[in-house]
């Protein structure tokens, strides 16, 4: 039998109960499109952190406390208190690590402030002068802090632009003064609000000296994190292999397996993330696509039933010389053709949905968000539909081949 002839008869015997037809592609539908979905979505969240990272700019070192994470039995490892002032004077010297060009200590935590009879919770974080160069932070008012405040521990903040709808309204923020645990803080700075566009919502933070925080605000004595900015000019393979090496003289290790800090890159923070969100949408496209077996099941049973109904058609077309394997085939084109249908109405729906959600992202928050069509995700569902067609076909197929033509022609 021509594979033409095959597709044609198959085709008509599928068009023939449209309504059953839907019902019976639906959850292959779903299916495919929920893929779609969650790949674009990811493959546009992986896009924006990408950009945002970037942004950071190459030449960027962080410098954590504590171990580093390999599994989240490690995560308390992070709140260690292991960078300590005297490893920043150690990073500044010139022969220590030669590739230097910047360095800044963080320390930040979840405070109260208030002004007059408003009060508002948000992260206040300590810094210095260099935040501007590292992060791309835009003000609306005054300026940002400079390195004399810093030293001098100066009351001085710079609020975010939540911050400053929540304590002061519509009124002028600059030279008020907010109190932060009995602390008074004068703002001396607005930061331009971002929503959320930005990996650090600024909107939400205060920025003041680092040494204000520890000294008035935290009461620490360790850094959070160290910040530091290389120079371009130098192998950053190499500034890594100095800040280590002078951290480890700094913290007696002559063990690099017994580190209690570690580095990161940009480039190990792209690769990272990358990491993460690729297994996020991986596992997510996983889990959406067990209703594709629900759909190759509900496949199954209509083919089973339309064997059952075609009983009569079955007996009368081998009577007149059709072979096991004809009938064989019918069957299986029938099952592909539903599902290879359901996987590109699947992939159309899909699609139509995620620019939906780009639309709705870009249009309702400040994000500004790059629609993705997943074309390897396309391909593999349309694919992996047709596969469920062939699987989920072939039992149907098989008992209907199987058919006694007498039985068959006698059945009512």
């Amino acid at each position: 039998m021509k594979v033409k002839y095959l597709f044609q008869i198959s085709t008509k015997n599928v068009g023939i109960n449209k309504s059953r037809s839907v019902l019976t592609v639906l959850g292959i539908v779903i299916g495919i499109a929920s893929i779609i979905v969650i790949m674009s979505l990811g493959d546009g969240a992986s896009r924006l952190i990408t950009d945002q990272i970037k942004g950071i700019g190459s030449q960027t070192i962080a410098i954590e406390p504590g171990r580093e994470p390999t599994s989240p039995t490690d995560f308390a490892q992070m709140f260690s208190d292991s960078l300590k002032p005297k490893d920043l004077d150690a990073l500044r010297i010139k022969e220590n690590v030669p590739g230097l060009v910047e360095v800044m200590p963080e320390v930040y935590g979840g405070v109260t402030g208030s002004y007059e009879n408003e009060t508002y919770r948000f992260t206040i974080l300590g810094a210095s002068d260099v935040m501007v160069k590292i992060m791309d932070i835009k003000l609306s008012q005054g300026v940002f802090m400079n390195e004399d405040q810093v030293r001098e521990a100066s009351g001085v903040a710079v609020v975010g632009g939540k911050v400053k709808e929540k304590l002061f309204g519509a009124d002028d923020a600059l030279g008020k003064k907010i109190k932060v645990k009995g602390v008074n803080l004068r703002v001396i700075g607005v930061i331009a609000k971002q929503g959320g566009s930005s990996l650090m919502n600024f909107d939400d933070m205060v920025f003041v000296p680092y040494t204000t925080a520890q000294k008035y605000i935290l009461g620490t004595k360790h850094y959070n994190e160290v910040i530091v900015m290389a120079d371009p000019n130098i192998p950053l393979n190499q500034t890594v292999q100095d800040i280590k090496t002078t951290l480890r003289i700094s913290h007696n290790i002559t063990d690099p397996t017994k580190d209690d800090f570690y580095v990161n890159t940009s480039a190990d923070l792209l690769k990272r993330i990358s990491s993460v969100t690729t297994a996020l949408t991986i596992f997510l496209a996983s889990v959406a696509a067990i209703s594709l077996i629900v759909g190759g099941i509900g496949i199954m049973n209509i083919m089973l039933v339309s064997v059952t109904e075609r009983t009569r058609e079955i007996g009368l077309r081998k009577a007149i010389g059709a072979t096991e394997g004809n009938i064989l085939l019918q069957f299986l084109f029938e099952a592909v053709i539903l599902t290879f249908i359901g996987g590109i109405v699947g992939v159309f729906l899909g699609a139509a949905v995620s620019v939906l959600f780009a639309f709705a992202i870009n249009h309702f928050s400040t994000i500004v968000w790059t629609y993705s069509f997943p074309v390897n995700g396309a391909l593999l569902g349309i694919g992996v539909s047709t596969i469920i067609g062939l699987i989920f076909g072939i039992f149907p197929a098989r008992r209907a081949a199987k058919k006694n033509p007498i039985e068959a022609l006698r059945y009512e």
